[in-house]
């Protein structure tokens, strides 16, 4: 993202309001799910809000920008007053990661009609052969789709405290779940390893998604 700064300050500033978008509309779909299956936590405490200062975590946001890895602020849930707590623990983890995917698809297909309607302009703002108004937002909604499908990829993953560990657990036997409730407080691990040793592992994973996403979408 910094890099793009330097070469695009005006596709980094709608690659930096599409990743403001996309952090806030992930919580937000976790906000609403849990309100819908009974748990008024994170609407007693404001997060109902398309308000960016009440998702964005500062240091989340910049490490975002610096290394690629970072997070917004978590959604407060209480599972205890889901009416259906496998159910809802489900929807509710899965809610956020849905909103990504469809952002992700719908930014695609915005960069497949630009392409459709001034081709030649959309590959030669690509290549930085010439800038062209359409080849830039092609390519502000590139990044869009590609930041979209990261953060949807990567709360997948079945580590604590990403979305991807919830859903494993909701499909747990419920006799495991107050040892996996417990594992929250050691997340500090988990970003640490991410950091270091499965920093690697995960940006393969992260790389083939984005290939084979856009492949699909794109061709």
């Amino acid at each position: 993202m910094l890099g793009l700064l330097q070469t695009d300050p005006l596709v980094f500033l709608l690659a930096f309001a599409a990743l403001v978008f996309s952090l806030v509309l992930h919580e937000l779909g976790h906000a609403y799910a849990a309100y819908a299956f009974g748990d008024d936590t994170a609407r007693r405490q404001g997060r109902l809000s398309l308000n960016p200062l009440v998702h964005l975590d500062p240091i989340g946001t910049l490490l975002l920008l610096l290394v690629g890895f970072g997070w917004a602020r978590p959604v407060p849930i209480n599972p205890a007053r889901f009416r259906n707590y496998r159910l809802g623990l489900f929807v509710v983890s899965v809610a956020g990661i849905a909103v990504n995917l469809l952002l992700a698809v719908v930014f695609a297909l915005l960069v497949r009609l630009l392409y459709d309607l001034d081709p030649v302009g959309v590959v030669q703002t690509f290549h930085r052969l010439e800038a062209t108004p359409g080849g830039l937002l092609a390519l502000g909604f590139y990044f869009a789709a590609s930041i979209n499908l990261v953060l949807a990829v990567f709360n997948l993953l079945p580590i604590p405290p990403l979305d991807g560990s919830k859903i494993l657990q909701s499909l747990l036997p419920l006799a495991w779940h107050p040892f996996l409730w417990r594992l929250e407080q050691y997340a500090w691990l988990s970003f640490l390893l991410i950091l270091t040793v499965l920093r690697g592992p995960i940006q393969g994973v992260l790389s083939w998604a984005r290939t084979e996403f856009f492949r699909l979408l794109l061709g």
